[in-house]
């Protein structure tokens, strides 16, 4: 994978987070808490990407601490509806920073992505901009969500995509037609089956998170 590929460290307490949230058995309530804890180690992740300047502070002793702090103006995107269960982690750590939508579904006649809806920040394309898919994987979805930002005038090196998960050749199509995107995930899976679904996976994100998963359907 190229550089602009961020995995996680794939570490005991990650692998024991995966191995709680992708079990078929995995309560709703489990499901949502450990995924959460992923999602906010893939937020901190993401913000150590953004562009940083010196700052200098005195410290209650009165000594100078040389600092850092985050220069870029920030916002987040949620590709609605999964994208929309990262949105409280971003919220926690940036409370001021807004918040765009935009839904993409493929098309049943063309099985094309299509655009559906979008609002976005009047000034994003000042901005740095994290965009919310949990799921990679052909990156048909992801790659229409990126176009819409650059349509808006953000530049590919301004946006960073989180991914929960992601598959092998989502990763090469997105470094091939957008070589500018850093993306952050916390897996990269073994790739995908003959319905395009990740494996190992995890099932259906939105739906496991926000309970509106069908007990019987497995991906």
């Amino acid at each position: 994978m190229d550089g602009n590929v961020h995995l996680l460290p794939q570490n005991d307490m990650l692998r024991a987070l995966h191995t709680i949230i992708r079990d078929r058995a995995c309560t709703h309530g489990s499901f949502v808490f450990h995924s959460r804890r992923v999602i906010r180690l893939l937020m901190e992740a993401a913000m150590n990407l953004l562009p940083v300047g010196k700052k200098d502070v005195v410290t209650p002793v009165g000594a100078t601490y040389e600092g850092l702090e985050i220069t870029a103006e920030l916002c987040a995107v949620s590709v609605i509806r999964a994208g929309d269960s990262m949105e409280l982690e971003f919220r926690e750590l940036c409370p001021a920073a807004p918040i765009g939508k935009i839904l993409i579904q493929r098309d049943k006649q063309t099985k094309l992505p299509r655009l559906y809806y979008s609002h976005l920040p009047p000034d994003i394309a000042d901005r740095h901009v994290l965009l919310l898919e949990p799921m990679l994987a052909t990156a048909g979805s992801a790659l229409a969500a990126i176009g819409v930002l650059v349509e808006a005038g953000v530049p590919e090196e301004a946006v960073i995509m989180i991914n929960f998960l992601s598959s092998p050749e989502g990763l090469r199509r997105v470094h091939a037609e957008r070589p500018g995107v850093r993306i952050v995930t916390s897996s990269i899976e073994e790739g995908l089956n003959e319905h395009a679904f990740l494996l190992p996976g995890i099932g259906d994100f939105g739906d496991r998170f926000f309970g509106t998963a069908d007990a019987g359907a497995r991906r």
